[in-house]
């Protein structure tokens, strides 16, 4: 090869190789921040709560009931209660006596009324949240306490709140796998409810969670035995450790929206049917969307989502095969021109 051609290969090689090294940084460092889906773990989440406790043999009677309700499905996916595409219209959408399972009948059993759901103490002023992001996605939540008089043996309704968050946040800051921001709590006492929603900015997606919480003091702590998980035991948040060992049980993409699909208007997947429904198929309180039978499940839009695990894997490793590949080019021209 003469030199000049030797020349122009080794820059063909070069060029090429840039191609497949920087596909492979972008898609990295996508696959490090492209990601959704959390709930909130201090206080602690109905859902996390009983999540924490195990599916498969629940300790506490809220959530044993719950599990019974729901299965233990809903519970592998704590990190899904969510609607795909509520784009702030909570009130609108979500029937009173659903706002914890945010409409959705997979996780209705979220939505028991009782005295006994596993309850943190709380005092009243100023509290560090933190809610676990499996998958952090730029956003505002807004906190919801329950109003005096709350009684957490009926079924929650919108009018239970009040109208106005006590805190609210955009894009709080993400610590060591959740995002922790600063609330002042109003003056309570005894059981209450925080209910939490954040609205992501990057897509019209919304995610719920319930909080029971007690001023009072009142709540059993866990490491008072079975009697006190019985009677509402103060709840504990998923380990990371359970996170990661229990993920292969969720149906939730962790990127993205996994195998429940719910991108219809109300928030319900396919499977969940049109519980709650009148005849016309309308929800009630406003809910305005009507289930259709057959109707074609939204693709994610892996835009909105940050694409799945799948996605991820298979363009990393072609990122990968192309930077090998125009490797290999460039030690080949080394050996021909020596």
């Amino acid at each position: 090869m003469t030199g000049q051609g030797a020349e122009t290969a080794r820059r063909v090689a070069v060029r090429t190789a840039a191609c497949g090294i920087a596909p492979l940084a972008l898609i990295l460092t996508t696959a490090e921040t492209a990601t959704s889906h959390g709930s909130m773990t201090d206080p602690v989440s109905r859902v996390s709560a009983c999540f924490a406790e195990g599916p498969e043999n629940p300790q506490s009677a809220a959530c044993k009931a719950a599990v019974a309700a729901s299965g233990t499905q809903a519970f592998y996916d704590w990190n899904e209660v969510n609607i795909a595409d509520a784009a702030g219209k909570h009130r609108e959408i979500i029937p009173d006596g659903e706002l914890c399972s945010a409409g959705r009948d997979k996780y209705k059993g979220l939505d028991l009324p009782r005295a006994d759901w596993p309850a943190s103490d709380v005092k009243s002023g100023p509290h560090s949240f933190s809610y676990k992001a499996t998958a952090p996605h730029k956003g505002t939540f807004q906190m919801f306490m329950t109003k005096e008089g709350y009684d957490p043996t009926k079924p929650l309704k919108w009018s239970d709140l009040e109208t106005e968050p006590f805190a609210e946040v955009t894009n709080p800051a993400l610590e060591s796998g959740s995002y922790v921001f600063d609330g002042t709590i109003p003056e309570r006492s005894g059981r209450h409810l925080i209910y939490s929603v954040w609205q992501r900015s990057d897509s019209p997606e919304a995610f719920y969670t319930c909080s029971d919480v007690d001023f009072g003091g009142s709540g059993a702590k866990a490491d008072d035995g079975a009697d006190a998980a019985e009677a509402g035991a103060a709840p504990a948040a998923p380990s990371d450790e359970q996170i990661a060992a229990e993920r292969d049980r969720s149906t939730v993409d962790h990127n993205g929206h996994g195998g429940d699909a719910h991108g219809s208007h109300d928030g319900h997947s396919a499977d969940d049917g049109a519980a709650g429904a009148d005849e016309s198929g309308v929800r009630p309180n406003g809910g305005g969307a009507k289930e259709v039978e057959g109707a074609e499940k939204k693709a994610p839009n892996l835009a909105e989502t940050g694409g799945d695990d799948s996605t991820t894997g298979i363009a990393v490793g072609g990122a990968a095969v192309l930077a090998v590949g125009a490797g290999v080019v460039l030690a080949t021209m080394r050996r021909r021109r020596a």
